[in-house]
């Protein structure tokens, strides 16, 4: 009998190894590729970037930026402090996307969750840094969890004309998610300086792929895309700042619309809206802020400021409901966001995840996010 619990346990063992192992095989491709090491064409146009210094990427603007290498001492207190806050307090509620065509013209907006919006403009689509995946994280085993499922299956997305991505971040880049839409999906990928090493070792073709640095631009479907500034960093092992960040303009022939992507604020979104605005509608994250990284992630009224800097006509914030990446509660940053927009006349859109926006005809803040509080 010992000799079969013995037996018994060393298979068990056996299969628990062989489980970890199959759940971890793609932890190695999901950390991606170190850019400099992908080629020569890549690695020339990344050193000749006037964003590149000393071997790595840099917020070039004149505002400092601090991203603590290491927990504030009281951060495990903090963690252990007010869990049930940082989650919703029942079900999300969810709503179906309209089906059809995109309207041939004015601009509507899908939030499915996080950062994750499809933008009509004038007839065309465009997905923002779209994560279908349960986890933010190299590994679904571990990383924060969804507050809700995404309203529409990613097979089922209509066939969009663009993919831009505003940096590598788990949160914001999802392996997973760049594999079915490459085979669901014709569309290229827009993305800032460095991330095409990532999305080529993933299976994305190089003709897909269009890499730009800052104030660079390129014309897909007949839209106008232009990488543009943010305040942040970039890395998805411990290694940092080996690709750019950025925020995204796109302008159709007559309709603009801005997305900052992760950001702290900073006082270039002046000369942004300057020389790419006005913008009927803006993409803005509200979410994940804190002391620690006061730098790299704006709080709900710094978004309101960079809305305003940027000739923004709606703001639709993003980047808030759907992870819990900060110590806040979970409603804290769009009942800020709320408060600061009537403080200062400000028109914001707060949809449900799956909610169609339409900035010409947006519909008033109902608080439906008050009960989950």
């Amino acid at each position: 009998m010992a000799a079969l619990r013995t037996a018994r346990r060393i298979l068990m063992g056996g299969a628990a190894l062989a489980a970890a192992g199959w759940a971890l095989r793609d932890v190695p491709a999901e950390l991606g590729v170190r850019p400099l090491n992908s080629g020569p064409g890549r690695a020339e146009r990344i050193r000749r970037s006037p964003q590149f210094r000393d071997g790595a990427f840099v917020n070039t603007m004149p505002e400092g930026t601090e991203v603590l290498n290491t927990p504030p001492a009281n951060m495990l207190g903090e963690l252990a402090k007010d869990r049930d806050q940082r989650r919703p307090a029942g079900p999300v509620p969810l709503r179906v996307p309209p089906a059809g065509e995109a309207p041939p013209d004015g601009v509507r907006a899908i939030w499915y969750g996080h950062a994750s919006t499809l933008v009509e403009i004038e007839g065309r689509r465009v997905l923002f840094d779209p994560v279908w995946s349960r986890r933010p994280s190299p590994s679904q085993l571990v990383g924060p969890k969804r507050h809700h499922p995404v309203p529409v299956p990613l097979a089922s997305l209509p066939l969009v004309d663009a993919i831009a991505i505003s940096h590598d971040h788990y949160d914001h880049l999802d392996m997973a998610t760049v594999r079915t839409l490459t085979a669901t999906q014709k569309a290229p990928f827009l993305v800032p300086l460095g991330i095409g090493a990532h999305l080529e070792r993933w299976g994305v073709p190089a003709y897909r792929i269009i890499e730009l640095d800052w104030e660079e631009e390129a014309e897909v479907a007949g839209l106008r895309f232009v990488a543009t500034a943010a305040r942040h960093f970039s890395g998805r092992t411990l290694a940092r700042n080996d690709t750019l960040w950025g925020s995204w303009v796109v302008a159709g022939p007559t309709r603009r619309v801005f997305y900052a992507g992760d950001s702290g604020y900073f006082e270039g979104y002046r000369g942004i809206g300057s020389a790419h605005g006005p913008f009927d509608l803006t993409l803005m994250p509200i979410g994940a802020y804190s002391p620690a990284w006061p730098d790299i992630h704006m709080n709900p009224e710094e978004a309101v400021n960079a809305h305003l800097d940027l000739g923004g006509r709606v703001l639709l914030p993003v980047h808030w409901a759907t992870f819990t990446l900060a110590l806040h509660p979970w409603a804290e940053p769009v009942e800020r966001l709320w408060r600061e927009a009537k403080a200062r006349d400000v028109s914001i859109a707060v949809p449900r995840p799956g909610e169609a926006v339409d900035p010409d005809a947006a519909p008033a803040v109902d608080g439906w996010w008050e009960t989950l509080a």
